[in-house]
């Protein structure tokens, strides 16, 4: 099925050859009655008066390049034709094409000022080249014809640019969320990569240390290992199926989660919830999974072995995260891993669901981290109805 664009080019082709064959084959009917009548004073078509017929049609031909020439040259032709007294009718068909299309091509001063000079070489004509002068009715009817002309124009100009507006809006908007979607993957892949691969690293590093003394307790490290492996592949595969597919394979990362996480992460750590557990806007149950997750990433390569308390706590209005280790890691802190983005990235996360986030040292050793994360007004009250 051909959509409406694809229409236009043959309109545009068509349109000259339709008004010419109209103006030609019309205006010697026209002109049978208006011969007998006297105080007309109409002449017969000759030549002069078919090649001005067709003078119109040819200015439309170009009126989407040349507008405004376009415009004089058909007002002068039909001028000319009505001084060379032939007979009215569908001459006055190119004037309106034309003066439509300069307003829908931007060129509203040329058009009204071109109707303005039309309508007064209208009335000059009227009053004193035809036998039988005309009076107010006849001039307020050509005001009328050429003020409704230019109306519709400027209706249907309107109308187009708010189209357009609307449709460069949309496309900028797409354009924003497309740019959006992109960075939460990136964020999303950094995250998912900075825990794993560290977890990874510091295992690997545990277990070469413990291989030869105590090969039992490397078996764990090296189990720790695999695992962190096929979790970062299947949390990698989940996000990036959303590239091709628009819907990840596997549930989105969330506080449901943490047990997993906690048990996944190599550290004693102990999990504390409290309020109400409900489910969460996904914006806020991935972005405090995220927290928890950097949180951690970060003990492992700052104080390996620290005990951790993970405190997630479900309010009416918000929810909070709190993360503290001890600081008192058994073994020295991994090298070579780089200061990475962590803390800044976690408070952008909490910053862009309009929370905060603090973190520093505890005065009595270790680290804590303490998110704030508001919740909807209305979430807790639909679920609590549903």
């Amino acid at each position: 099925m051909r959509t409406r664009s694809a229409w236009f080019p043959r309109i545009d082709t068509a349109l000259p050859v339709i008004v010419g064959l109209v103006q030609v084959i019309l205006s010697p009917a026209a002109q049978h009655a208006q011969l007998h009548s006297s105080y007309l004073g109409r002449v017969p078509l000759d030549w002069r008066g078919y090649a001005l017929l067709l003078l119109g049609p040819a200015a439309i031909a170009v009126r989407r390049r040349h507008p405004v020439p376009a415009l004089v040259v058909t007002m002068v032709a039909t001028c000319a034709y009505l001084l060379l007294d032939f007979a009215y009718g569908p001459v006055f068909l190119s004037p309106i094409i034309v003066l439509f299309a300069a307003v829908l091509s931007g060129h509203r001063l040329a058009a009204w000022l071109s109707s303005v000079a039309f309508f007064l070489f209208m009335v000059a004509y009227s009053i004193w080249l035809i036998p039988n002068p005309q009076g107010i009715f006849h001039h307020s009817a050509i005001a009328a014809y050429l003020l409704l002309t230019l109306a519709i124009a400027e209706v249907c100009r309107v109308r187009r640019e708010r189209l357009a507006e609307r449709a460069r809006v949309t496309e900028e908007e797409s354009r924003r969320q497309a740019s959006e979607e992109r960075l939460t993957m990136a964020q999303e892949l950094h995250d998912v990569l900075a825990h794993n691969i560290s977890l990874i690293h510091v295992q690997a590093s545990t277990a070469l240390h413990l291989l030869d003394d105590h090969p039992e307790q490397a078996r764990t490290a090296l189990s720790t290992i695999k695992q962190a492996s096929k979790d970062v592949l299947t949390e990698m595969r989940g996000v990036l199926s959303l590239l091709r597919e628009g819907a990840p394979r596997s549930p989105t990362a969330g506080l449901a989660n943490l047990a997993d996480l906690a048990e996944r992460s190599g550290l004693p750590v102990t999990l504390d919830v409290a309020g109400h557990v409900r489910p969460l806007p996904a914006g806020i149950d991935r972005a405090g999974y995220r927290i928890v997750q950097e949180s951690l990433t970060n003990v492992s390569r700052h104080a390996p072995g620290s005990a951790v308390t993970v405190r997630v706590e479900y309010g009416d209005r918000d929810l909070v995260v709190a993360i503290e280790d001890d600081g008192a890691g058994g073994r020295p802190p991994e090298q070579g891993l780089g200061g990475g983005n962590g803390i800044p990235g976690m408070r952008e996360r909490a910053a862009a669901l309009g929370g905060s986030l603090s973190a520093g040292t505890r005065p009595g050793g270790g680290f804590a981290v303490r998110a704030v994360l508001p919740l909807p007004s209305d979430w807790s009250t639909s679920k609590e109805t549903t």
